[in-house]
């Protein structure tokens, strides 16, 4: 098992096997410094020039590029003078696992480096300490969410994204041959998370993709993004389910935060802030009238009844000013603006919500409707028709009261670290890009 570099101090003046990327190599008169790199950090090898028995550890790391890789044994002592963690590597065997080729451009400097130029080589992109951070980032942040559900009795499940009917819209999803059938990638696994409910599985989520055919070209959408989606049962309203993430939120922040809180003040220049509960609720007309008359904003008649990025935006000064929070919950949509599955009330207003973080949409979340003839009338209303029908009958044998919602992971460590879209995923994938 490979020793990694933020473990080796349990290794002082003990013989090691170290396996890594060769960051630098600064040859000096008597003595030759090279310094190796993992992905948690990076230690300092020492070979002395004056040791007869080092020539050929000298020969090899003479010829030897910079990002070539290589495993070294070796014994490794406490050294004060040595700035990289005090600790170093005395070798006495390197054996090369790989050579380096020139680089297409330098990864620890990646001003005026173009992004797609940056895409094409993502895997030394990724090689940067800030981009190197932000997987980790996001691993912690989905770690931290997933084992607070799994600490809920959460139920991780799995759904098909080849699906047999373009369901939730025709328009933006991606037709595939399949065999003698037309198929499509899914564009969410809701009616699947709604079947895991119907079939009496109570709380369960999923971290996988889901897949958009829009032709968007911003810094915040992809045509591939990584969905954390949740569902659970017995809610008595919306209002369940937006307390249930608030909860989810803060314990993935918090557990970033306590990881790498101070990192990412460092490297990214940003703050955690854990939120306190409750987060602020607004309604979409009253939201209107407060952009109205504080920023002297109207909402495009084009998109009355809903949300467009502007609006996320102010939506998220007002929370600052108002409630001196970075999040702010927005309900009562126009139903005509949601899906046919969010439930409506005795008076046809939506049960559902989207929640603004940094001035943009993370979630849209509702209590779903669950009652058969009730989803009947609206796919029904909604012009959807053999499109839904296996999905209709998840709800015929009995289905208790639900909700969910979906956060779109890349948009959440986006907006924590400041970056892109493109920045953030690890691969990218967007209108005009489909590689690597």
């Amino acid at each position: 098992m490979k020793i990694n570099i933020d473990k080796l101090n349990n290794y002082i003046d003990k013989e090691i096997t170290f396996s890594g990327y060769v960051d630098a190599i600064r040859d000096k008169k008597w003595v030759m410094f090279v310094i190796l790199r993992d992905n948690t950090g990076k230690v300092q090898m020492t070979i002395e020039k004056s040791e007869e028995s080092n020539k050929e550890l000298l020969d090899i790391m003479s010829n030897l590029t910079v990002e070539s890789t290589i495993k070294v044994e070796g014994k490794l002592i406490g050294n004060e003078a040595v700035k990289l963690g005090g600790i170093e590597i005395i070798p006495t065997k390197i054996e090369v696992t790989s050579v380096a080729e020139p680089l297409p451009f330098d990864y620890n400097n990646l001003a005026g480096v173009n992004i797609d130029t940056r895409l094409d080589y993502r895997w030394l992109d990724i090689r940067n300490e800030k981009n190197m951070l932000a997987r980790q980032i996001e691993s912690t942040m989905v770690q931290g969410m997933r084992e607070f559900l799994y600490s809920k009795d959460f139920t991780e499940i799995h759904t098909p994204k080849i699906i047999g009917a373009a369901s939730e819209s025709g328009s933006s999803v991606f037709k595939i041959e399949y065999f003698d059938r037309d198929a499509y990638l899914a564009q969410s696994p809701q009616f699947y998370k709604q079947m895991a409910v119907a079939a009496g599985m109570n709380r369960v989520f999923e971290v996988a993709p889901c897949f958009r055919a829009e032709n968007s070209n911003t810094n915040r959408h992809a045509t591939e993004y990584t969905s954390f989606d949740v569902e659970f049962s017995y809610i008595d309203s919306y209002e369940d389910v937006m307390a249930f993430e608030e909860d989810l939120l803060i314990a993935g922040l918090t557990t970033v935060k306590e990881k790498y809180g101070e990192k990412i003040k460092e490297i990214f220049n940003k703050e955690i802030i854990i939120p306190t509960k409750p987060f602020p609720r607004i309604k979409l007309k009253e939201l209107y009238q407060e952009l109205h008359e504080r920023y002297n904003f109207d909402i495009p008649t084009e998109d009355i009844g809903d949300m467009n990025a502007e609006a996320e935006k102010l939506t998220f000064k007002l929370a600052k000013e108002k409630y001196n929070s970075e999040f702010m919950f927005v309900t009562d949509y126009a139903a005509t603006k949601r899906p046919f599955y969010h439930m409506r009330d005795d008076e046809g207003r939506l049960q559902g919500y989207d929640l603004i973080w940094r001035g943009t949409e993370i979630t849209s979340g509702a209590q779903r409707e669950h009652r058969f003839d009730e989803l009947c009338k609206n796919a029904k209303e909604k012009g959807l028709g053999k499109d839904v029908e296996f999905y209709l009958q998840f709800f015929k044998y009995g289905c208790p009261p639900h909700g969910g919602f979906a956060i779109g992971v890349d948009r959440l460590t986006m907006l924590l670290l400041g970056l892109t879209i493109k920045e953030t995923q690890f691969i990218f994938r967007g209108p005009n890009r489909i590689e690597p």
